[in-house]
C-alpha cells in the first residue's frame, strides 16, 4: 500500500515537472571530502551545497565547483583568492568531469585520450557508455571490485579470505524533466572475524550484513548479497522544489558518524522532498522500513514506517544550524497518511494518534573560521525530562545522544593535508522502544549509530594526498560500551524492550537511576587502518593497506580479542570496503 501510494505521489509530481531534476553523488564517493574541504577553504557556507543533507545533487555540486574556480582565480589579480593547489584542480576536473552533464558548457565530462571501438566506448574518460543529445542523457559503467584478506585472530582458523563485486551503475536524464539512478552489483564475501561476529551474535538472533538486506550463505564464512539502489528525481519548481522517489540510502549531518540517520543499515524504499529556497535547504523523507525479525525460510516479511524532516540554514556565512525531527511507526503495512504532513511538528500528531510511536527531535550545526577549520555537531533527543536531566541521579529515561567534531584542511601548512577528530556519546537506551517494531533500526541493523546504544566513542582521520593520483588515509576508532551479557538489558541493544531494563542501583525505590554512559559489562575497543589507494586510471583504484582491531573487557571477565589484518585490491566505479563501523 506504502510503495503505491508513493509511486502515485511521484507520478502526480511528474505532471507538473519541470527542467531542473538532477541525479546525486553517491554516500561512498570521494567527491563528498573534496566539497567539504573546498567549501572550508573557500570561507563561506554555499547555498549549492547544504552538505548535511547527503546524498547532494550532482547539478549543486558542479555549480559550485565551478564557482570555486572563479574566485580562487582571484589570486591571480591580487585579489585574494583561496590558494588552491594543483592537486584541488586535479580533483577540481575529476569531479566536473564525472558528473559533466551539469558543467557550464554543457558536456563536462573529459573527452577520452584512448576511445575503444571508433568512440562507442570510451569516449569519454570515466565514462564506458556515453550518451549526450538534445532530450536524452546516458552513463553507463561497470562496477567491479576484488580483494584479498590475510587475517590473523586466534579465534579464526580462516586466515585468507576475500570479497568481490561485480555489477552496473547507469544514470540518465530524459527531456530535460527526468532524472534516472540505478545500481545492481552482485557481491560475495569473506569479512574479518570480528565483523562476521558482529553480523551473527551483536544483536541476538537478528543477523544483517551491514549495509545490505537479504543474504545467502553458500558457505559458513561466506555471504552472499545483491546491492541495489534507484530512483527518479523530478523538478516540481525549478531549482526549488525536487521530489525522488526510490530505494536507496540517506545520511544526515556533517560528520563521520551521524546520530540522525546513517548509510550503516541497508537502503529502503523512500519519497524525499527538497526545498531549496534563500538560505534554507529543507528536506521531508518518507520511508517504508523492514522491523527486526528472525532470519528462516523464504516469507513476505512485514513494513513499518518513518517520516523525517530536516531543516537546514545558513544563519551567518559561516555558520549552519539545523532542526531535525523523526518519527518511527507501524501500521499494519500500510503508511498513516497523518504523519505526510510537512510542515508540522511529528509530536502533536502523534500525541492525537494516542502516542504509539517512537519520536525524536534534533539539533545540528556547523560553523568555518580561518579558511582551514570546521566544526560541528549534533544534538539528539529520544526522550527525556528536564528535571531528571539536571538532577544527575542517572534516570535511565535520559535518552539522548551527542557528537562534537572538528576538521582542520591543509593541516601544518601542510597542502592537501587533512585531520578529523570526532567524539559521540549515546545514553543507554536511546534510539529503543516499548514496541519493538518501533525501534530505530532497519532490517535487523540501527539506523544512526552502528554501535546501537550506551556508549563513548573517539574518531581521529588522516587524509593526506601527496600526488594527484596517491590517497592515503588513516583512521583510529576507540570506544567503551557497556554490553548485555546473561539476558539482562543495560540499554546497549536498541532492538530490545526499553521497559525491561536490569536495575543498576539495588536500593529500594531507586531502581530507575544510577545509570551511567556505560552499564553492563564495559568493554574497551581499539582499531587503527592505514589505506594507500592510487589511481590507475578514472576511478580504477589499486588499494593496499591494514587494519588492527583489540577488545577488552573489564575486569579480564573474557579474553581479549584481538584481529590484525592485511589486504590488497583492484577496483572499478565503486568505493572501498570499510570494516570500521564494530
Amino acid at each position: 500500500m506504502a510503495k503505491k501510494s508513493l509511486l502515485l505521489m511521484a507520478a502526480a509530481c511528474s505532471l507538473t515537472a519541470a527542467q531542473a531534476q538532477t541525479t546525486y553523488l553517491q554516500l561512498d564517493q570521494e567527491t563528498y571530502h573534496l566539497l567539504d574541504r573546498l567549501e572550508t577553504r573557500q570561507g563561506f557556507l554555499d547555498t549549492n551545497l547544504f552538505l548535511a543533507d547527503k546524498p547532494v545533487a550532482r547539478k549543486g555540486a558542479v555549480a559550485f565547483l565551478e564557482s570555486v574556480k572563479d574566485v580562487d582565480a582571484g589570486d591571480l589579480v591580487g585579489n585574494g583568492g583561496i590558494g588552491l593547489t594543483k592537486i584541488d584542480y586535479y580533483n577540481m576536473a575529476h569531479a566536473i568531469s564525472v558528473s559533466g552533464e551539469w558543467a557550464s558548457n554543457g558536456d563536462g565530462a573529459i573527452d577520452s585520450k584512448l576511445p575503444w571501438f571508433r568512440g562507442a566506448f570510451y569516449n569519454k574518460q570515466p565514462d564506458f557508455l556515453h550518451v549526450h543529445t538534445h532530450n536524452f542523457f546516458l552513463v553507463a559503467n561497470p562496477v567491479l571490485s576484488g580483494t584479498v584478506i590475510a587475517q590473523s585472530d586466534a579465534r579464526d582458523p580462516d586466515k585468507s579470505l576475500f570479497s568481490s563485486s561485480r555489477g552496473v551503475e547507469i544514470r540518465a536524464r530524459i527531456a530535460h524533466k527526468i532524472g534516472i539512478y540505478t545500481y545492481l552489483s552482485d557481491n560475495q564475501e569473506q569479512p574479518p572475524y570480528f565483523v562476521r561476529d558482529y553480523i551473527e551474535r551483536r544483536w541476538g538472533p537478528y543477523t544483517a550484513v551491514p549495509g545490505a538486506d537479504y543474504y545467502q550463505q553458500p558457505s559458513a564464512n561466506t555471504y552472499d548479497y545483491l546491492a541495489a539502489r534507484g530512483y527518479l528525481d523530478f523538478a516540481v519548481i525549478k531549482n526549488v522544489i525536487n521530489v525522488t522517489a526510490g530505494y536507496d540510502k540517506h545520511f544526515i549531518g556533517d560528520g563521520y558518524r551521524s546520530l540522525f540517520l546513517s548509510d550503516f543499515a541497508a537502503p529502503a524504499t523512500f519519497l524525499r522532498i527538497n526545498t531549496r529556497i534563500w538560505r534554507l535547504n529543507y528536506q521531508n523523507l518518507f520511508m517504508e522500513l523492514t522491523p527486526q525479525y528472525i532470519r528462516g525460510g523464504d516469507r513476505d516479511l512485514p513494513h513499518k514506517y518513518a517520516a523525517m524532516h530536516h531543516l537546514s540554514i545558513n544563519a551567518l556565512r559561516w555558520l549552519n544550524v539545523g532542526l531535525f525531527e523523526s518519527v518511527i511507526f507501524a501500521r499494519s503495512d500500510r503508511f498513516d497518511f497523518s504523519y505526510m504532513n510537512p510542515i508540522i511538528f511529528y509530536r502533536s500528531i502523534e500525541r492525537a494518534n494516542g502516542s504509539p510511536d517512537n519520536v525524536n527531535i534534533g539539533f545540528n550545526f556547523k560553523a568555518i573560521a580561518a579558511k582551514h577549520l570546521q566544526f560541528y555537531g549534533q544534538l539528539f533527543f529520544d526522550e527525556f525530562k528536564s528535571k531528571e536531566l539536571f538532577s544527575n541521579r542517572g534516570w535511565w529515561g535520559n535518552k539522548y545522544a551527542v557528537q562534537l567534531g572538528g576538521k582542520w584542511f591543509d593541516a601544518f601548512n601542510l597542502p592537501n593535508l587533512d585531520l578529523q577528530a570526532e567524539v559521540n556519546m549515546v545514553r543507554p537506551f536511546t534510539y529503543s522502544h516499548y514496541d519493538s517494531t518501533a525501534t530505530y533500526t532497519h532490517y535487523n541493523q540501527p539506523l544512526a549509530h552502528p554501535l546501537g546504544a550506551g556508549f563513548e566513542e573517539f574518531v581521529g582521520i588522516l587524509r593526506y594526498q601527496p600526488i594527484p593520483k596517491l590517497f592515503i588515509s588513516l583512521k583510529v576508532l576507540a570506544y567503551r560500551q557497556g554490553l548485555d551479557s546473561n539476558g539482562t538489558n543495560y540499554g546497549s541493544n536498541p532492538f530490545l524492550n526499553y521497559n525491561q531494563f536490569t536495575p543498576v542501583n539495588n536500593t529500594p525505590g531507586e531502581q530507575q537511576y544510577g545509570f551511567g554512559m556505560t552499564n553492563g559489562v564495559e568493554t574497551n575497543t581499539f582499531s587503527g587502518n592505514l589505506n594507500l589507494s592510487y589511481e590507475l586510471r578514472d576511478n580504477l583504484f589499486i588499494d593496499l593497506g591494514g587494519s588492527y582491531r583489540k577488545m577488552s573487557f573489564e575486569n579480564g571477565l573474557a579474553p581479549d580479542q584481538t584481529t590484525h589484518y592485511v589486504y590488497c585490491g583492484l577496483r572499478l566505479n565503486i568505493a572501498r570496503r570499510d570494516y570500521d563501523f564494530y
